[in-house]
């Protein structure tokens, strides 16, 4: 099995789209133009995707209030320094910020609605 997509019910679905768009590299593969504007995002390599959306049918997580070992969603970064602060320059702001023993460079950021982004350069590649 190959995994296709993850799913987020969020507040503002349009905004973030446009957000993760211009700074995460992400493409908008499909979307709804009608509540519950649902948006499919492809990260830059085209074979993952996120699904965002609103439906009041059940609540949207208080991502902001939720730690982000509850959920987050990682990307590789080559420079997790630059990267976030380029992030947060344009709304994010820093969790937290780990360097391990095996060299590798965990740094936590919420993006501007508080759901909890990683950017990741390990030691030694996982993928």
């Amino acid at each position: 099995m190959k995994i296709e997509h993850f799913a987020f019910n969020v507040l503002d679905p349009i905004a973030i789209a446009a957000w993760y768009c211009e700074h995460l590299g992400f493409t908008v593969k499909h979307k709804f133009t009608q509540a519950p504007h649902t948006h499919f995002l492809a990260d830059s390599s085209g074979q993952v995707m996120i699904e965002i959306y609103c439906n009041p049918a059940d609540q949207v997580p208080d991502y902001q209030a939720m730690d982000p070992l509850l959920v987050h969603l990682a990307f590789v970064s080559a420079d997790p320094e630059a990267d976030a602060k380029r992030l947060i320059g344009a709304g994010a702001r820093e969790v937290d910020d780990v360097k391990l023993k095996d060299g590798s460079h965990l740094k936590m950021l919420k993006d501007p609605w508080g759901f909890s982004i990683q950017l990741c350069r390990r030691g030694r590649p996982m993928l």
